[in-house]
């Protein structure tokens, strides 16, 4: 790593993502206001555009730290050691707490709702953010672990099974403002059911 990345990671750069994801959230990416995100950043408009030319590689930049951090917590290496339903609970509770939160509902709707006029910034939601996560869950059902417990020919099918039964009627749910967030206990119910009915799917007999 170079010195010039390293000032880039830097607590400036740290101050200007968490205030430019803080704007986001809040006006969307149109409504986003360049002076706004500096003010709310705490540093200069000079400051934030020394790391990124333009809101739209800012937007961009936000995304991926949001994605990371989701992936990082769904799929760290200590997941990776559990039991596989043990495991997939995990990985369920973790994907549900973050997509059905207010922060995770924000990103989606602002990438949804710019796709059309930018469609790079959606292409880039998919592509750190869903994908990423498929591919993730693909490798852990490619596993040594996962193949000992599951019978399993397509592991990208596999995965996009599990996924979307952890998904449930809660999202749309949530997307349309009729339920606030849900608490921890309806979260791991919603999980529950999800690997059960995945084990009795693909557990080898």
């Amino acid at each position: 790593m170079n010195a010039e990345t390293q000032i880039k990671k830097g607590r400036k750069y740290d101050q200007v993502i968490e205030g430019a994801r803080a704007v986001f959230m809040r006006e969307g990416f149109e409504g986003a206001s360049v002076d706004v995100i500096a003010r709310d950043a705490g540093v200069s408009k000079a400051t934030l555009y020394s790391y990124f030319p333009d809101k739209q590689q800012l937007f961009l930049a936000v995304l991926q730290v949001q994605c990371d951090t989701q992936k990082q917590s769904s799929m760290d290496i200590e997941t990776r050691q559990l039991p596989v339903a043990e495991a997939l609970h995990h990985i369920a509770t973790s994907m549900l707490s973050f997509i059905l939160s207010e922060d995770g509902l924000a990103i989606f709707r602002v990438c949804v709702g710019e796709a059309k006029r930018f469609p790079e910034l959606g292409r880039a939601f998919y592509e750190t953010g869903p994908c990423a996560a498929m591919a993730q869950m693909s490798d852990f059902m490619q596993s040594d672990k996962a193949r000992e417990m599951l019978d399993i020919d397509d592991p990208a099918q596999a995965a996009d099974t599990f996924m979307q039964l952890c998904r449930t009627d809660l999202l749309l749910q949530r997307l349309m403002g009729v339920c606030p967030e849900p608490t921890a206990a309806q979260i791991n119910e919603v999980a529950i059911e999800a690997v059960k009915t995945f084990m009795a799917r693909y557990a080898r007999p």
